[in-house]
């Protein structure tokens, strides 16, 4: 007996979205050829399927021209879902207890087309503090986050950031040599945490972590910063247990609202 084609089973008005599951399956941008693989429509409806959410919106062309990644609209709808009352209830109960155990503001950032974006966090009390607060959007090259989340592309993408990129230098320590860059996520990438040491603003350090949904890829990320006055690099290290574990909260968090 012949396999009925995936398309066939797929109502007209499910369409639209089962692409933009496809998306966020794949994790990196994708052709409308590579989508059809899986969903099986004639090709004229996956292009005209593709335009229309482009058109609307929801996907947007990536910079070669023929592969699309999530759009303004999709990335809002994301960011929405995540702030969900009961999971942000959740998310913020381990946040106040990793806050409370480092002593300093904690946040988590989810990355944005061009920037990471400030998700949640919950403030150090100390009187002396860096003022990131949501919705603060900063680079990924010069951001212990940020570099968290370069560290997950694949080679090719990051070579590609790195070059096109005006890597603008913030502080006398920010990495602005493309190849230095490189050579920082790809650690980053093997040890599976991130520093920022004074890259983005004088006087601050940051230790950054992975936050992984169910398949395993990172969806957001997890750090604290503290001003130099009270946390060295060297001592970011010390909580960096703490932050794994939490992190793992989190994800788990992430897990059974799919579930």
């Amino acid at each position: 007996m012949k396999d009925t084609p995936p398309s066939e089973t797929i109502p007209s008005s499910l369409r639209l979205l089962v692409i933009l599951e496809e998306i966020a399956k794949a994790g990196v941008p994708m052709t409308p050829t590579e989508a059809n693989e899986r969903l099986g429509f004639p090709k004229p409806t996956i292009h005209r399927l593709f335009a229309t959410l482009e058109q609307e919106g929801f996907l947007q062309k990536d910079i070669d021209g023929n592969r699309y990644s999530p759009g303004a609209r999709l990335r809002a709808l994301s960011t929405g879902v995540l702030s969900s009352l009961r999971i942000r209830t959740a998310r913020l109960t381990v946040l106040h207890k990793l806050s409370s155990q480092i002593g300093e503001t904690c946040n988590i950032a989810l990355p944005d087309r061009e920037a990471m974006v400030y998700l949640e966090r919950v403030e150090t009390e100390w009187p002396l503090r860096i003022q990131l607060p949501i919705g603060t959007q900063v680079p990924f090259y010069c951001t212990a986050s940020g570099k968290m989340y370069l560290s997950t592309l694949p080679h090719d993408h990051l070579l590609q950031y790195a070059q096109a990129e005006g890597l603008d230098k913030r502080t006398k320590h920010t990495l602005t040599d493309p190849n230095a860059l490189i050579a920082e996520v790809q650690e980053i990438r093997e040890q599976g945490f991130a520093l920022d040491r004074e890259e983005f603003m004088d006087g601050m350090v940051a230790l950054a972590v992975p936050i992984l949904e169910p398949q395993g890829r990172l969806v957001s990320t997890l750090s604290f910063h503290a001003p130099t006055q009270r946390f060295t690099a060297e001592r970011a290290l010390e909580f960096l247990p703490a932050l794994q574990k939490a992190s793992q909260a989190l994800s788990t968090l992430l897990s059974d609202d799919a579930s």
